[in-house]
């Protein structure tokens, strides 16, 4: 199946480009497997004490297993905690796990664990600082993981927003290791999305009490599984499976099912199978190319996925030796048509994106149209038709892979090639005399995607926040700067949103214009983030005044403060407001001095 001209384009700039780097990454990689050749799984070089120890705690026939050096043993990393509610349901999988592992004559180990921390719980906290640098620990963490010679595959159980990107970039690290990630899946659908922001924004405006706020949010997030709007957590899931390092059709089924377990336990007889040196064996440094990440940046376009992923797609590229950049999003943008439309681009939840067809809908749909890389590597082995099939269980509770119906469940949630939401996707790249930024297009009314408005310049959230409450209402472009990730660590601010779209619904032209992030749930507003290069190192947005006029415009992909050039070129840049330095922020100074740009992947691990 031929790909389009334009994906085929895009996929050999990423090769060009990243020759050099990507060769070097997998010299790197055959060096490992060529020892694991030569002598065995790296187990059978430890010495007996360094063994004894790999085993210690293990029962006996797993031990035995293991002596032999011939049984596969699958290295855990688990993020699970059990207050974010998406890992909650990671604590009854290794058991699982291990059961199923055995029942097929291998051993499964927990080979460590990563942090996860919620960014709904520090959305406005100062914890929102340290979510952005969490990506980069979790990968470390990953590394210390698998870096202990005792395993032939690897096992991610991670969701969310920093740390599937984390798991990723850590076990590319050790590409020598076939990997796999396991899902646990929504929670149901509670209060919708939509009622729910509506007492948000009754609450910026003082005529929903807090209580009621309370009662609405517990309504919405309620058990335990994903949040169900389409935000970072849930485009993570889509891109593990569009990108073929996990199960088809698995992102969105229920956790703590029948069809959830016995997807689990096909998990791990194929991570057993693909697991060593053999033919069967599928690296993930190898099998992560720039076709596989090709193919996910077409099903972010595609879905109207989270902004985070234009950061955390460049930075898992580069853990893998390939350099990706914001023109090839924009690209890839121009010549995918929206499919999908999920809140915040529309009113279904993922459940709803699930029933009405899921991921393997859109895979076919995209596949069929030339769209996708048919050719990528995927723990199935090569091409994604396999990716066209939904999992059940059959009459016997067997698990089956069944064709996708041919029709969409819902035509207002996902749509054929042939009659696309848009004829673009849900990315668009703005550039001008303030830099480069991204923008969540699908997200914004046709009406809201042009904003010419004054300034209004502020420091932080907080200060908008003060100023909201103090009367501002009026048309403006908000610039909120020195929220880049050398500056404060990137965070995201959501916490501006019902202030915003509050704004926006009483006939306010208003826009956001930011070197730091939003949520992945954030939509409505225009809203042009990450932009680069950040206030803290010389970026004009550190030149903007209050009253000077700026425009944002998605139509022409500009983003531009409309102010005479010889007085522009003259302006003094503004400088940080000093702030207390906390001993917990001084916990991530080292990754803040060290951090590249969002257009680099915001990483700090190089």
């Amino acid at each position: 199946m031929t790909v389009r001209s334009t994906i085929a384009d895009v996929t050999e700039r990423i090769e060009k480009r990243s020759r050099a780097s990507r060769t070097a990454y997998l010299d790197g990689l055959e060096r490992s497997l060529d020892a694991i050749r030569a002598a065995g799984p790296a187990r059978r070089r430890l010495p007996c004490s360094n063994l004894a120890h790999g085993f210690a705690a293990c029962p006996a026939d797993d031990k035995q297993r293991l002596a032999g050096g011939e049984a596969v043993n699958l290295g855990i990393v688990t993020t699970y905690n059990d207050m974010l509610s998406a890992h909650r349901p990671y604590e009854r999988y290794p058991e699982l796990i291990r059961e199923e592992a055995r029942r097929l004559g291998a051993v499964a180990e927990v080979a460590g664990g990563a942090p996860a921390m919620c960014d709904g719980i520090t959305q406005g906290r100062t914890g929102m600082e340290f979510s952005l640098f969490s990506r980069d620990v979790i990968a470390m963490s990953t590394g210390v993981a698998l870096s202990h010679d005792m395993f032939d595959a690897a096992l991610m159980l991670g969701i969310c927003d920093k740390i599937v990107p984390g798991l990723v970039m850590g076990a590319l690290a050790f590409g020598h290791l076939p990997t796999m990630f396991i899902p646990s899946g929504p929670m149901p659908s509670g209060l919708g999305n939509a009622e729910k922001n509506a007492v948000r924004q009754a609450n910026a405006a003082g005529t929903a009490t807090e209580a009621d706020l309370l009662e609405a949010e517990s309504k919405s997030y309620h058990a335990p599984g994903t949040c169900t709007f389409y935000g970072t957590a849930n485009t993570n899931q889509m891109l593990m499976e569009i990108m073929g390092l996990m199960l088809p059709g698995s992102a969105f089924v229920a956790p703590d099912t029948p069809l959830r377990d016995a997807l689990t336990r096909a998990a791990v007889a194929r991570a057993i199978a693909i697991a060593g040196t053999g033919e069967n064996s599928l690296p993930i440094g190898r099998m992560l190319d720039a076709r596989s990440f090709v193919n996910g940046i077409v099903g972010l376009c595609a879905t109207g996925g989270s902004t985070n992923l234009t950061i955390h797609l460049i930075a898992m590229a580069r853990a893998a030796g390939l350099v990706v950049d914001w023109d090839d999003f924009s690209a890839l943008s121009g010549a995918t048509p929206l499919l999908v439309r999920a809140y915040p681009n529309g009113k279904a939840d993922v459940n709803g994106f699930r029933d009405a067809g899921g991921v393997p809908f859109l895979v076919r749909e995209l596949r069929g149209a030339g769209l996708l890389h048919d050719d990528a590597l995927t723990i199935l082995g090569q091409g994604l038709a396999a990716y066209e099939r939904t999992p059940e269980l059959d009459a016997d509770g067997e698990l089956v892979f069944a064709e996708t119906p041919l029709a969409s469940g819902d035509e207002t949630v996902i749509r054929a090639i042939g009659s696309p939401f848009q004829p673009t996707g849900g990315i668009t790249l703005l550039t001008g005399n303030l830099g480069r930024a991204v923008i969540k297009s699908s997200a914004v009314a046709t009406a809201h995607q042009a904003v010419e408005a004054p300034a209004c310049v502020f420091a932080s959230q907080e200060d908008f926040l003060a100023a909201f409450k103090a009367g501002l209402d009026e048309d403006f472009v908000a610039i909120v700067r020195f929220q880049g990730p050398q500056a404060n660590g990137m965070p995201e601010l959501h916490k501006l949103t019902p202030a915003l779209g509050l704004l926006q619904d009483r006939g306010r032209k208003v826009a956001l214009v930011t070197d730091g992030r939003m949520s992945g749930a954030s939509g409505k507003v225009p809203a042009a983030i990450h932009v680069t290069p950040e206030a803290s190192r010389g970026g004009p947005i550190g030149r903007v005044q209050d009253g000077d006029l700026v425009r944002l415009d998605v139509a022409t992909g500009r983003l531009d403060v409309l102010v005479p050039l010889e007085e522009w070129e003259t302006r003094r840049q503004a400088m940080a407001e000093p702030g207390i330095e906390s001993s917990d922020r001084r916990l991530f100074g080292v990754l803040r001095r060290a951090v590249g740009t969002a257009e680099e992947g915001a990483t700090a691990l190089g």
